[in-house]
């Protein structure tokens, strides 16, 4: 997250950390090779853009499990010079080949799509998504972008305890698959934290990528090799799917929350789930509540459940769902008629979305696996951009030799026929990635995201709540602890009070010992 030098301190000492603060930019990842590599771009005279792409591409080598070259991509930036704001949606779509048909001769009595292998793949958009930016705002080319990406994947990089934890639990999936296995299950395992990993064939991709640029991963010999290998393991793809990819420039959502203009994009994702929660609690005096308090987290988790229920029948392809309706959505006027199905003392029985005859059988989110990453320049320029491959090595499925892991993205397609988010071929599914930027009188005070599938639009209302109507700091509104409402129940960390847990069992919230699932910022 990345904060304009305009923001005030906060006057509630909650965080452990001091708040970062610099005068002529920021880099801001989830791993510090990472946003190292990005701050040196900007001392070298790069911008916000340069720096997000090298960034988001050495985070493609380091941190493996959560993102790669076979995810997508989305970003939001607000240029410095115009104050003009640019989105991106840089995700990928659904093979031709792909239907209901055809998942149902493959799959008999079915009843969701696969989580895993080559039935759960979409087309890879994050490489379409660095050279779209760096094409269009950026100052730097593809190739010195993706320098320290190369470097650290042929001459390897230390892995750290988080990352080597998940890297352990994922070793079932990697195992599935030869080609996986041989490549990031060196001497048969997952690397311990500590140890070093290498991966030669990705740095020969990106050498490829560097000297060819993007093109060939669509419409080259990187597209041919990637379709090819997954044509033959018996998948929808074919080369077609690849040449036929483009990446959207789309204009964002935009709500009002105390005063100030919250930046959310528009479907295939959860962002007006965002924008809804926050319409829900607009109203209501937070402040006196008090943060984290019983009544306060009750009044969120039941914001979120009817703000899931909308998601869950609308959210889809944009070619997918009617614009008014979201638009709708997202308006105050539409808060305002379900604000009064929120009980005070109670959790509602059952919640509803808009119309209740909407579609059934929402596709299984998750928790999902993400990097998000933001960064500011001298020049006024601010980027949030968030990239993943959605599960943790997203499909197990490695393309040949290429040292890419693809995402699963597809198995977040309904497969209700009536579902805006059905398996269609060409179409692209709902998707949990969401960056945000908030405004204060047209200009950026805040770029930031939050990881973790379906908990991102939750976090995301949590930490602007925190940030804009609880009066922390930046630093306060990214630590303080989280509510998460999750399938029926709710998470809360333990920072949460015994008092607040005590109050919200009182109000009839089958409460879970669920650990992790919070979301980074």
């Amino acid at each position: 997250m990345v904060i304009s030098p305009g923001d005030r301190p906060g006057t509630n000492p909650r965080a452990t950390r001091s708040v970062v603060m610099a005068k002529n930019g920021m880099v801001v990842t989830s791993q510090p090779l990472a946003s190292t590599v990005g701050l040196q771009v900007l001392i070298e005279g790069g911008n916000a853009v340069d720096a997000s792409v090298t960034a988001a591409a050495t985070l493609s080598v380091v941190e493996p499990t959560m993102t790669g070259l076979g995810g997508d991509l989305f970003a939001l930036l607000c240029s410095g010079r115009t104050d003009s704001i640019h989105a991106l949606n840089a995700s990928g779509r659904a093979p031709f080949g792909a239907s209901l048909e055809a998942l149902e001769n493959r799959f008999p009595k079915h009843n969701s799509m696969p989580h895993t292998g080559i039935h759960s793949i979409s087309v890879p958009g994050a490489v379409d998504g660095w050279a779209q930016l760096l094409k269009r705002h950026g100052t730097i080319s593809l190739s010195r972008a993706l320098a320290p990406a190369i470097k650290y994947a042929r001459n390897g990089f230390v892995v750290t305890e988080i990352i080597a934890n998940q890297w352990g639990a994922s070793e079932p999936l990697l195992r599935r698959d030869p080609n996986a296995a041989s490549t990031f299950l060196p001497n048969g395992r997952a690397p311990k934290a500590g140890e070093t990993f290498c991966n030669p064939k990705l740095a020969t991709t990106l050498e490829r990528l560097s000297s060819d640029g993007a093109e060939t991963f669509y419409r080259g010999e990187l597209a041919h090799e990637i379709s090819k290998d997954l044509s033959r393991r018996g998948s929808w793809f074919s080369e077609k799917d690849f040449t036929s990819h483009r990446s959207d420039w789309v204009t964002p959502l935009r709500a009002m929350f105390r005063g100030r203009e919250i930046l959310e994009l528009p479907p295939n994702t959860q962002g007006p789930t965002a924008i809804e929660i926050l319409n829900l609690l607009d109203e209501y005096d937070l402040e006196a509540l008090g943060h984290n308090s019983p009544s306060y987290l009750h009044l969120f988790i039941e914001a979120v459940r009817i703000a899931f229920a909308d998601r869950e029948a609308y959210v889809a392809d944009s070619t997918a769902v009617d614009p008014n309706v979201i638009k709708y959505l997202c308006s105050k006027r539409y808060a305002d008629s379900r604000r009064n199905e929120i009980e005070p003392t109670r959790t509602a029985s059952h919640v509803a979305a808009w119309r209740k005859d909407g579609p059934l059988s929402p596709p299984r989110i998750g928790s999902g696996d993400t990097v998000c990453l933001s960064a500011a320049d001298s020049n006024g320029n601010i980027v949030s951009l968030i990239q993943s491959l959605f599960g943790a090595f997203g499909s197990g499925v490695m393309a040949g030799d290429t040292g890419i892991v693809l995402q699963n993205r597809a198995s977040l397609f309904s497969v209700e026929p009536r579902h805006p988010n059905c398996l269609a071929p060409g179409k692209r599914s709902f998707h949990t990635l969401i960056p945000a930027i908030v405004l204060e009188r047209n200009k950026p005070l805040l770029a930031f995201g939050v990881m973790g599938g379906d908990m991102q639009a939750q976090g995301h209302a949590q930490v602007i709540a925190n940030f804009l109507a609880f009066n922390m700091n930046i630093q306060e509104a990214g630590e303080a602890a989280r509510a998460r409402w999750t399938g029926g129940r709710v998470a809360v960390e333990s920072g949460i009070s015994s008092e607040a847990r005590a109050g919200l069992s009182l109000r009839r919230h089958q409460l879970t010992n669920e650990i992790g699932g919070f979301g980074g910022f």
